[in-house]
């Protein structure tokens, strides 16, 4: 009787052995599972950032390296400024809000241009005529090789009349200055030595 009840204990201790094992090993699984799932956490956040909109909303946004996206920004300011520049529509305030927004682009050669086609009546002659004017640029080259970039631009003019539509040429340059951005100026650049290369006519097409 006290044989088989020692060996009722050592069978029990055996038991109590085991289940400790398992339950350590469980528990160190889960201790290891937490921490490569706080690391992993830990090094998602690293790459974002969080923005404050006037201290009442919350943006979240990827943080990345701007200069990947500078050459795409840069297109994108240059073909911005040449469609509000160049797109005119037989409305005096149409056309000055278009100039305006434009202007904050760029540096005083494109407000000389400005001048001169207003001094030269163009502006007026769009009205008169109610002519409408678009613009569609077909590229941007940049060179990022150097500073200030150097960019020339190719476009087309759409000039629609009564009568007929007049497609034009635009071959345009321009050098691109690093800048602030704002509201007015997203991509963070400003246009410098804006020079109008061609400007002819291609065809033209009866309405």
């Amino acid at each position: 009787m006290e044989f088989k009840s020692l060996k009722n204990i050592e069978t029990s201790f055996r038991q109590i052995r085991l289940f400790g094992i398992v339950f350590l090993v469980v528990c160190l699984a889960i201790v290891g599972y937490s921490v490569w799932s706080s690391y992993t956490f830990a090094e998602a956040q690293r790459q974002k950032i969080y923005v404050l909109d006037g201290g009442k909303s919350l943006m979240l946004a990827l943080s990345q390296d701007l200069s990947q996206n500078r050459p795409v920004e840069a297109r994108e300011h240059v073909k911005r400024f040449h469609e509000l520049f160049f797109t005119l529509s037989p409305d005096k305030s149409a056309i000055e809000g278009n100039i305006k927004r434009a202007l904050l682009l760029a540096d005083k050669s494109a407000f000389n241009y400005y001048t001169d086609f207003a001094e030269k009546g163009y502006y007026n002659r769009i009205i008169s005529g109610n002519i409408n004017q678009a613009v569609q640029v077909d590229s941007v080259q940049c060179n990022f090789d150097t500073y200030p970039y150097k960019v020339s631009t190719y476009a087309r003019q759409m000039i629609i009349r009564e009568s007929n539509v007049t497609e034009r040429s635009l071959v345009t340059r321009c050098n691109l200055l690093n800048s602030v951005r704002s509201d007015n100026n997203p991509h963070g650049f400003i246009i410098e030595a804006f020079e109008i290369i061609e400007n002819r006519d291609i065809k033209v097409q009866k309405r």
